[in-house]
């Protein structure tokens, strides 16, 4: 056990942040993401919601500030009906990075972007669209 870690975190998936570089991408995918098939490197943390990963992840990790949308969502297809637990995401991504724009990707084209991302994790999180993608940024001291 460390201090000032989130016990969320596993030290597989700990080893797997320090090995990503800039502008790296890691996949957090809900319960029903095809995290298995998709992945190039698999963790799994089946126990713990999507979000509550984020912030442990963000409070390690930078995002990404040379790009123009550093973190991706699932597009769920209907911009009148939003996944409540997007808003959790933003207040997340506010509370440890500040403002950063989210893009949203069709279904099909994030699979894809997710099989060329450093990491996916597959989470135990029942909520629907749930999908999120994070880019690395660079650390400064």
């Amino acid at each position: 056990m460390l201090k000032n870690i989130s016990p969320i975190l596993s030290p597989e998936l700990l080893k797997i942040l320090m090995e990503m570089g800039h502008g790296d991408e890691i996949v957090i995918g809900d319960g029903n993401f095809p995290a298995a098939s998709v992945a190039q490197r698999l963790v799994r943390l089946d126990g713990h919601g999507v979000n509550e990963i984020v912030d442990a992840i963000l409070k390690l990790m930078p995002l990404d500030t040379y790009v123009e949308s550093p973190v991706a969502l699932m597009d769920n297809g209907d911009k009148d009906n939003l996944p409540p637990i997007w808003e959790d995401y933003k207040a997340t991504i506010k509370a440890n990075e500040g403002d950063h724009n989210i893009e949203l990707v069709e279904r099909f084209a994030f699979y894809e972007r997710a099989k060329k991302a450093y990491c996916v994790v597959a989470t135990g999180e029942t909520a629907i669209y749930a999908n999120i993608i994070l880019k690395k940024g660079v650390v400064i001291q």
